[in-house]
């Protein structure tokens, strides 16, 4: 199977590629141009692991060069990912998100023969908005509360307009909260494990937190890739799964399992000016339609994945 992977140097993508290469595929990894630190560190784990090609979402040229090659399948990771950098720039996430996406959906439904390709569209859990405390099913309303989930539900709306005229396979991937090495430090995982890894070295005894009583999914990266994967090779044309353990936790238990593992007890102390606007207080998803699916489950604990965070940061 020839599959294209957008957002490749990206914290996911950097995982998925590999991972999609050992598992048979031959793979396109597209990447952003440019010279951002980040991605280019990352790019280092695509050596071997697929053809490098660049794709700027943004552009339309761009993205019809790309889609000259014919593809079977295309893994859509390439996004504005942080909820914050969206806040920032609610346009430019929308150019990126869902404009970029309707490209991309249009040049492979246009595709000739049959079948069409298979577009998994990655898209987020925090479309279900606030809700309330129980795990979130397909089924549920949904009820974005940011640019960043309104801009990607706009794109699942529109990639399911393009499969009904079209014939494109499209499947969507709601996915929940996960992390893992190589994932920025301006997610929370990595930031509490850097904070504490420097409160350790300078002997501090408190660390300026946001809000902790937020309640969350802790997955560990390469297990979402694997359910990527299945979805793309399993999954079914206009259907949605949520990619989900279930497994819920508290941003104040994960901040001491981090305590745990970096070996110093810190105590969290909070900063009104670290507290996302309109945060969801509860965002666990229920995954028994992508289980039954794919037979797909999450196999690296919670503690086990906080420890290779803390390792990552450490090195």
């Amino acid at each position: 199977m020839k599959t294209l992977v957008t957002g490749a140097d990206g914290f996911v993508g950097s995982w998925l590629v590999p991972h999609l290469v050992n598992a048979g595929h031959e793979v396109v990894a597209a990447v952003r141009p440019g010279h951002d630190p980040e991605q280019l560190e990352r790019r280092g784990f695509l050596d071997g692991a697929g053809h490098l090609v660049e794709l700027e979402l943004t552009e339309p040229d761009s993205i019809a060069s790309v889609m000259k090659e014919p593809f079977d399948a295309v893994v859509h990771l390439a996004a504005v990912a942080s909820v914050v950098e969206a806040r920032g720039d609610p346009g430019l996430t929308w150019d990126v998100n869902t404009v970029g996406t309707v490209r991309l959906a249009e040049h492979l439904g246009r595709a000739p023969g049959t079948p069409k390709p298979v577009l998994l569209f990655v898209s987020t859990g925090e479309v279900y908005g606030i809700g309330g405390d129980t795990a979130r099913r397909e089924t549920d309303s949904v009820d974005p509360v940011s640019p960043y989930s309104a801009s990607k539900l706009a794109a699942e709306l529109a990639v399911r307009e393009v499969a009904r005229r079209t014939g494109l396979r499209a499947v969507i991937a709601r996915s929940f909260g996960h992390t893992g090495p190589r994932q920025a430090d301006r997610f929370v995982v990595p930031a509490f494990a850097k904070r504490l890894l420097l409160a350790k070295k300078i002997d501090a005894p408190v660390i300026e937190v946001g809000n902790m009583e937020g309640v969350r999914e802790f997955m560990h990266v390469s297990d979402v890739v694997e359910a990527y994967r299945l979805l793309v090779e399993k999954g079914a044309s206009g259907e949605v799964y949520n990619v989900a353990s279930g497994v819920a936790m508290s941003l104040r238990d994960v901040f001491h399992k981090l305590t745990v593992a970096v070996g110093h007890d810190a105590i969290a102390e909070s900063d009104v000016s670290l507290v996302r606007p309109a945060d969801i207080p509860y965002l666990v998803g229920d995954g028994t339609k992508l289980r039954n699916a794919t037979g797909w489950r999450p196999k690296i604990s919670t503690e086990q994945t906080l420890a290779e965070v803390v390792d990552a940061q450490a090195n």
